[in-house]
C-alpha cells in the first residue's frame, strides 16, 4: 500500500513507520517543520527513517501544504497519528487548542483523497481517553490531553461515515522501548545505570505498559486489516504487561538486573497522589496476536539501549 503518515517523528510514531515499511509499504510524512530543525531524540530518530520513507517538511495535518499532497498524490491509507502535546501533562493543556490542529480541515482532507483512492484511515488514541480501556467506572479522562484526543475520536468518526471511508481506531496504552522520549523507564534504567535506587512515587496505580516493538507488530496488522474492509468502523486495543505500576518497576529490574549486574534498586513510596483512576488498562493481550514475537529479544534490546547510552 501507499501510505501517508503523520506524526512520525514521534516515539511510537517512528516504530510504527519501521513495522509498516518492514511489510512491503511505501510510506510518505509530512512533518510539522523542517527535518533539519529537530534536536536530540526526535532529530536522531527522523535521521533513521530517511531510508525507509520519504518526509516533507513544513507540512502539519490539515495545511495547505498537507491538502496539496492529498490533491497530488494517491494514498490508499491515512495514519494519523501525530497530535498536539506539548504540555501535554499540564492541567493547563489547551484542549480546544489541541483538537484544532488534530482535525484540521478533515472534512477537505476526506473529500480531496477519497476521490483518489483512499480506502481507509487509522486514527491513533489514548486509554487514557474518556469510555476507553477498561478500569475504575466511570472511565473518565484522565486530563485536558486525553479529553483533547477522545474529541478527535468523535469528530473523525463522524466525518470517516460521512465520507464513506473506512475508520480504525488504535488505543495505546503505555508503550516503552528503545528511542523513546524521558519518561517512567527513561528515569529507572538512567537511575539504576549510575548505580543509584530508583523511587516509585505512585506504585499503586493499576497501568497497562507494552514493549514498543510488539505493540507496532499490532499497529502493521491493523493497518493491513483495516485497509480490506468495505466502510465501516473498527477499534483494537492491544494490552502488555496489567500491574501495579510497583511490580512492573520490579519486573524491568529483574530483567535488567540478569543482563547487566546492575544493582537495580526500587524504593516504592507510599502513594499519596491518586489524583488519576487507580486502576486504567487496554484489553486485548497484544503477545497472543503476534506469535513470533520474542519477549526476551524485546527485554534485550531495550536493556542494551541504555546500556550503551
Amino acid at each position: 500500500m501507499r501510505i501517508l503518515f503523520t506524526g512520525a517523528s514521534s516515539f511510537t510514531g517512528f516504530w510504527f513507520v519501521k513495522a509498516l515499511a518492514a511489510a512491503g509499504h511505501e510510506i510518505v510524512c509530512p512533518v510539522t517543520r523542517n527535518v533539519v530543525d529537530y534536536a536530540d531524540i526526535r532529530l536522531w530518530r527522523v535521521e533513521m527513517l530517511k531510508a525507509i520513507c520519504r518526509f516533507i517538511p513544513q507540512s502539519p495535518f490539515g495545511s495547505e501544504n498537507f491538502l496539496k499532497i492529498i490533491r497530488e498524490n494517491r494514498f490508499d491509507l491515512l495514519c494519523h497519528h501525530a497530535a498536539e502535546v506539548r504540555n501535554y501533562k499540564s492541567p493547563d493543556f489547551d484542549a480546544d487548542r489541541a483538537f484544532h490542529f488534530n482535525t484540521l480541515n478533515l472534512r477537505e482532507v476526506l473529500n480531496a483523497s477519497k476521490p483518489r483512492g483512499l480506502k481507509a484511515v487509522v486514527l491513533t488514541g489514548t486509554y487514557f481517553e474518556p469510555d476507553e480501556g477498561e478500569g475504575d467506572m466511570p472511565l473518565r479522562a484522565f486530563s485536558p490531553y486525553s479529553l483533547s484526543k477522545g474529541l478527535t475520536w468523535h469528530f473523525f468518526r463522524y466525518y470517516c461515515h460521512e465520507a464513506s471511508v473506512a475508520l480504525g481506531k488504535f488505543v495505546i496504552p503505555n508503550p516503552f522501548g528503545p528511542f523513546e522520549e524521558p519518561r517512567f523507564t527513561t528515569y529507572l534504567m538512567r537511575t539504576w545505570r549510575d548505580g543509584k535506587p530508583a523511587e516509585v512515587k505512585t506504585p499503586e496505580y493499576v497501568r497497562d505498559n507494552i514493549h514498543v516493538d510488539l505493540l507496532a507488530a499490532i499497529y502493521s496488522q491493523f493497518a493491513n486489516r483495516l485497509a480490506g474492509l468495505p466502510g465501516g468502523c473498527v477499534k483494537t486495543n492491544p494490552s502488555g504487561y496489567v500491574e501495579r505500576q510497583g511490580d512492573f518497576a520490579q519486573r524491568a529490574a529483574q530483567e535488567t538486573r540478569a543482563r547487566t549486574g546492575w544493582a537495580c534498586e526500587l524504593k516504592l513510596a507510599k502513594q499519596e497522589d491518586f489524583s488519576e483512576p487507580l486502576n486504567r488498562t487496554n484489553t486485548e493481550p497484544a503477545a497472543k496476536v503476534v506469535p513470533d514475537w520474542n519477549e526476551s529479544k524485546a527485554w534485550d534490546a531495550f536493556v542494551d539501549f541504555y546500556s550503551v547510552k
